[in-house]
């Protein structure tokens, strides 16, 4: 998950970082998902075979995610924001589908459930588009 949360943050950032915060943040994002792939090993109760194509699949989708970021910085256009989200979510569900024959049901739905919530915590201005805001009063 904190690979995605990385993935989205360098589609966000654009080209704010100079070359010495890349190297940093490779260090860094490295670390995170070492602690991402152990949180997962232990949320989805993984099996090792199961750990190390999750991490093969998660880095797949994080390198994708990284070449559209260039690509799009490589454009030197203003970003578009739905189409950046678009892919995004392309990008999701292709992870998914990856993850449906290494995972069983109930391991599927964790994950599923778990990057809901890394969405929900991270969307910006609050809910999903198709939650209702809360009854007042």
């Amino acid at each position: 998950m904190k690979a995605l949360v990385l993935a989205v943050a360098a589609l966000w950032a654009g080209a704010a970082f100079a070359q010495t915060a890349a190297t940093t943040t490779t260090t860094t994002s490295s670390a995170a998902h070492q602690s991402m792939i152990q949180n997962l090993t232990v949320l989805l109760d993984l099996t090792p075979s199961q750990a190390t194509q999750v991490q093969a699949i998660l880095q797949d989708e994080h390198q994708q995610m990284k070449q559209a970021f260039e690509a799009a910085k490589a454009s030197g256009t203003k970003p578009d924001w739905d189409q950046i989200r678009a892919e995004h979510q392309q990008l999701e569900q292709d992870t998914v589908t990856k993850l449906t024959p290494v995972l069983n049901a109930t391991q599927l739905k964790k994950f599923q459930v778990l990057m809901q919530m890394h969405h929900f915590g991270h969307r910006p201005g609050g809910p999903p588009p198709a939650a209702a805001p809360p009854a007042s009063g």
